[in-house]
């Protein structure tokens, strides 16, 4: 066991997770690696996005008259978090605000995520509380995992798809050039409740989801071998990848990236959270083989 680092799980399942963003930096089912490996197409493997999800114009805002600095997806995945527990099971890791927080973001929060493996399943929940007496705390918060795309050697990515839980015939949103929420929907490409998995899906970067029915997803080649990724407490579910990279992202997240256009206060920002003093909130999600 190192500071930096915590290695845990079952003979079933076994996950690391760093300090450094309570990144989860390692997945393995078995002698198969679930995760991606943070390589040179995209060197993350689980970022948290908090209190962003995507980007501000500019990277700037104000807060009831203080300035926002956040670069995209927000100040979480850059800091390093404290252990609260550690298990053989899993982890707890809390992040709160500071003064080096509070000058990129002045608002009082406190940000805990807890890793729990049991038996083959891992399961990753987000408590938000704001500790404030006076303020509501204004914020978004999302997952970005990265999946190994192809997940078995020797079937190729366009074999893969995505199986929704029920069928999802809503429009999508899209991300223009500038990482803003453009105002356009967008005929869904997912068909019924299957979305065939293509490089060229993600050509103009995520696709999103802005109310999916859905609360699982399979992710399967045509023998249905895979994972079942679960979520609840999230809103929208955004899909990324760099087209050529063996990596697909299940983002479930509540808020997005900010409207073209959008020129208000932080608070105004469509999609956040709005807690008030002493309110909290969690979500969770979990993945397994299938």
């Amino acid at each position: 066991m190192t500071d930096d680092r915590h290695d845990f799980g079952t003979g079933l399942l076994k996950a690391s997770v760093r300090r450094h963003g309570a990144e989860l930096v390692a997945l393995r089912s078995g002698s198969e690696d679930l995760l991606w490996n943070a390589g040179p197409a995209w060197p993350k493997h689980s970022p948290i996005l908090f209190p962003i999800i995507g980007k501000l114009p500019d990277d700037r805002s104000t807060l009831n008259g203080q300035p926002v600095h956040l670069r995209q997806h927000g100040l979480a995945r850059d800091r390093v978090f404290r252990w609260i527990a550690r298990t053989a099971e899993g982890c707890t890791l809390e992040l709160v605000d500071d003064a080096e927080s509070r000058a990129l973001f002045p608002a009082a929060f406190r940000l805990q995520v807890v890793y729990l493996i049991e038996n083959a399943t891992l399961r990753v929940s987000y408590h938000l509380h704001n500790p404030d007496s006076s303020q509501t705390l204004h914020a978004s918060l999302g997952a970005h995992p990265a999946f190994r795309w192809p997940l078995k050697e020797g079937v190729a990515k366009e074999n893969y798809r995505l199986v929704f839980e029920y069928d999802e015939p809503l429009p999508v949103r899209r991300i223009g050039a500038d990482g803003l929420m453009l105002p356009e929907k967008f005929h869904t490409p997912v068909r019924d409740n299957i979305l065939p998995l293509t490089d060229a899906l993600f050509a103009k970067d995520a696709l999103i989801l802005e109310k999916p029915e859905s609360r699982s997803v399979d992710m399967v080649d045509p023998d249905g071998h895979g994972i079942r990724f679960v979520w609840g407490g999230f809103r929208e579910l955004g899909l990324w990848t760099k087209p050529g990279a063996e990596f697909l992202c299940i983002e479930p997240w509540y808020g997005y990236a900010t409207p073209v256009g959008f020129a208000d206060d932080f608070s105004c920002k469509p999609g956040l959270l709005h807690l008030k003093p002493g309110e909290s909130w969690t979500a969770f999600w979990s993945v397994r083989a299938i």
